[in-house]
């Protein structure tokens, strides 16, 4: 029997591929990853699960807030540090840090609504390699 192995991409669509690029990149501090091409999408560096942005392929108003019912959550080196730049950028929090069963996190919105969690992951295991990957 075939098994599913574990979440392998992560992609969200998006209104305006150009503003949502600037903020994760600018605001969130991602590096895009110029060795991929593809049109109307952007990857980024991950030491992880690779994740990228494109532009939407559905229409992103019929839903309360897009990814309704989806949890992303992704490591960050500092959540305070983070937190500080989303609110120097006018970013919309939608809770600020706390200390959680996930180590210390913090939630906000991105440009199109999606609800993002970023988190200090406390454990090894836990992202694959990204951790301990700064580290080194």
């Amino acid at each position: 029997m075939a098994k599913l192995l574990g979440p392998d991409f992560l992609n969200l669509q998006v209104r305006d591929l150009a503003a949502s690029r600037a903020f994760y990149i600018e605001v969130l501090g991602l590096t895009e990853d110029t060795s991929f091409t593809a049109p109307g999408v952007v990857l980024f560096e991950s030491t992880t699960i690779p994740f990228a942005l494109s532009e939407a392929r559905v229409n992103l108003d019929e839903a309360p807030y897009p990814g309704w019912g989806v949890a992303l959550w992704i490591d960050c080196e500092s959540v305070n540090a983070l937190h500080a730049a989303l609110e120097v950028q006018g970013a919309t929090i939608l809770q600020s840090p706390f200390n959680g069963p996930f180590g210390r996190t913090v939630v906000f919105a991105d440009p199109d609504g999606y609800r993002i969690t970023a988190n200090e992951n406390p454990w090894d295991r836990f992202p694959l390699g990204g951790r301990k990957g700064l580290q080194a």
